[in-house]
């Protein structure tokens, strides 16, 4: 059943320092931006926010830059600006793949990064990517700006560190070292939730040398409550292990659940599979 928008009350700040002032004296409020999540909700009548911040026109939370050899992408900037950007293709090209998956072209030029980590969806495209890049989620309020390791982010299921003073100002992304790689598996190549999502950093020779300790980074979504890096095989690559004992150790990171898209089998097996892909593959 479609929800009703009758008594529900929408507030335009003019600046982001507006909207920071409104979150602290006049909320609870729900940010929204590109509304490709909210949307969704209200039409199959389970929205029960009815308190909204637009967030939409604040040029404040725009841009992708690099300053100090630190890649800044703004909370608003949507999928197909990901796409687009050399920046974002040339330092952290897992981002723009993911940004290519993610719902149609509609979907793409208005959904916005910040909503896609606000949303704090499992299954979210970008969220291994940034997981993966070791970035930072910049909040902002009314009193202070504070920086969030993106892996400390997620408390739980739906669940984030972001207090209801504060915004999703933008993300930070020191350099990345080594090869980058994306896949998502879903039933369809756009317009369809991930079943299992991936995203990896490797040293250039495609293993870890003794030198690179600590440098393969593994993330994926669709598999546990929230994104998750997997640390243990991680530790096993990076220790030189063998794909095979790094599988087995990828069993132990995931925490996958049977639903309507998929079994928990079947998401282990994929998650295993995607990460021997990624280990063979010449990039």
């Amino acid at each position: 059943m479609q929800g009703s928008i009758s008594h529900r009350t929408l507030l335009r700040p003019r600046s982001l320092r507006d909207a920071l002032l409104m979150l602290r004296d006049e909320g609870p409020l729900t940010p929204l931006a590109g509304c490709t999540d909210l949307y969704v909700s209200l039409n199959f009548g389970t929205l029960a926010d009815t308190r909204f911040l637009n967030l939409w026109n604040l040029d404040a939370l725009r841009g992708i830059g690099v300053a100090r050899d630190v890649l800044t992408i703004g909370a608003l900037v949507t999928h197909a600006e990901l796409q687009r950007s050399r920046v974002v293709q040339r330092r952290l090209p897992m981002l723009a793949a993911a940004a290519r998956e993610i719902g149609g072209v509609q979907i793409q030029n208005r959904g916005t990064i910040g909503g896609n980590v606000a949303n704090a969806s499992p299954a979210g495209d970008t969220l291994p990517a940034l997981a993966a890049a070791d970035a930072v989620v910049v909040l902002a309020s009314a009193a202070s700006t504070r920086r969030v390791p993106f892996n400390e982010f997620y408390t739980g299921y739906r669940q984030t560190a972001r207090r209801p003073d504060e915004l999703i100002a933008a993300f930070e992304i020191a350099p990345v070292r080594g090869r980058q790689w994306f896949r998502k598996v879903g039933t369809r190549a756009a317009q369809a939730i991930s079943k299992v999502v991936m995203a990896a950093v490797v040293p250039e020779r495609g293993r870890p040398a003794l030198s690179d300790r600590g440098s393969v980074r593994i993330a994926l979504g669709s598999v546990a409550p929230t994104v998750v890096r997997a640390r243990r095989a991680e530790a096993v690559l990076n220790g030189r292990g063998s794909i095979e004992e790094a599988q087995q150790a990828l069993a132990s990171d995931v925490h996958p659940i049977d639903d309507v898209r998929s079994t928990a089998e079947y998401r282990r097996r994929v998650a295993a599979n995607l990460l021997a892909a990624c280990l063979n593959s010449r990039f």
